[in-house]
């Protein structure tokens, strides 16, 4: 069996997420750890107990070693240029959400991946959950008739993160790019992501600029709440809410609204830093009609003890080892990185936005 040498990139608090993935995967080996901090990544490495591990205080020279891929645990500015750089060095890349800060840069990255033949992955652990999967499979059966309007998002009575996550310079957004995405993949996931035409959105900081509530105030400079409309070509709307803190105790659920039937779904577990869709799925219920009547059903979910994070890296080193396609391709989660720069833009001009994207910006199916 061929040994496949990775690199991480960043030693961070997520990447030791992946080296303990990677550590269960017998055909694979982690050789190389960068951080641009002096010193950083030798102390991931045995912390990590990475025997076989180099340090580099530099990406550009983790890509010049013997590496078959990398994964880039990295503060979201960074995203873009160490995914390129990794892309055009013959490097399979596995990377942390959010894909990018800006559109433009997505594209740049969605382009060396195509370019390259090398598979840009987004790090999207909640598509492997098999209730994410069968929320998918209702969706595009076509049970719920023809789906017009989607309501997703999440929201944290209290869960606003510090450092990186609230610097505008490293990590470009806030909750929108932090736990939005998730919610965003779910929806576009399960409706095949269409091509957004307009966002209209408001954004806010109030809690994080708010030294009452969080120890960093005077340093918080991205949005803890926004929220949008987002139409798209195919006739459907979403709704789409997201916050890190707030006085009230959830969202709401995700919901579908079909011609034939809807779909309300629940995330998983409680307390002020649950209601986020980075995890599991609570609940399932379809609403329909029957007998001339209304009616409603329980979905029966899917008991599993996956650890979707390892089941997320453990697919992309398969995909690597196997030479199969990226398990969520960096040239669809292009289309959910145009919503979100459509609702930064938004929010700042106070107007609705137009998405304009590129004509070979098209939905790719997940290869499973």
């Amino acid at each position: 069996m061929k040994t496949i040498k990775v690199g991480i990139i960043g030693s961070g608090g997520i990447a030791a997420q992946h080296a303990a993935a990677y550590a269960k995967l017998p055909f694979v080996e982690v050789t190389a750890v960068a951080d641009v901090i002096p010193g950083r990544a030798q102390q991931f490495i045995e912390r990590q107990g990475l025997d076989s591990a180099a340090a580099y205080e530099s990406h550009e020279a983790l890509l010049q070693q013997d590496v078959d891929a990398v994964s880039i645990c990295t503060p979201n500015v960074s995203h873009h240029r160490t995914s390129v750089d990794s892309l055009l060095a013959g490097k399979q890349v596995l990377l942390e959400k959010p894909m990018s800060v800006t559109l433009a840069e997505a594209l740049e990255m969605a382009d060396a991946a195509r370019a390259t033949g090398n598979m840009l992955s987004i790090g999207f652990q909640p598509r492997y959950d098999p209730n994410m999967k069968l929320l998918q499979q209702i969706v595009q059966s076509g049970r719920l008739g023809h789906v017009y309007y989607v309501e997703t998002g999440g929201g944290r009575r209290r869960g606003m993160p510090g450092g990186t996550f609230i610097s505008k310079e490293l990590a470009g957004a806030g909750a929108m790019a932090d736990i939005g995405c998730y919610s965003l993949d779910m929806a576009l996931n399960a409706m095949g992501y269409p091509r957004p035409l307009t966002v209209s959105a408001f954004t806010t900081n109030h809690f994080g600029r708010n030294p009452i509530y969080h120890p960093e105030a005077d340093r918080f400079e991205v949005e803890d709440f926004g929220a949008a409309m987002v139409r798209f070509e195919n006739d459907v709307v979403l709704q789409f809410k997201i916050s890190w803190a707030m006085h009230m105790d959830t969202l709401g659920s995700t919901m579908f609204l079909g011609t034939d039937a809807g779909l309300k779904v629940t995330p998983y577990g409680s307390g002020p830093w649950s209601g986020v869709w980075d995890g599991k799925v609570g609940s399932m219920t379809m609403f329909h009609d029957e007998f001339g009547g209304h009616t409603s059903t329980e979905v029966p979910l899917i008991h599993h003890e996956l650890n979707l994070f390892y089941e997320k890296v453990r697919d992309f080193a398969e995909a690597v080892r196997d030479g199969r396609p990226a398990p969520i391709p960096g040239e669809q989660i292009v289309i959910q990185q145009a919503i979100i720069d459509g609702v930064l833009r938004s929010s700042q001009e106070r107007k609705e936005v137009s998405v304009e994207l590129p004509g070979n910006v098209v939905a790719l199916p997940v290869v499973s």
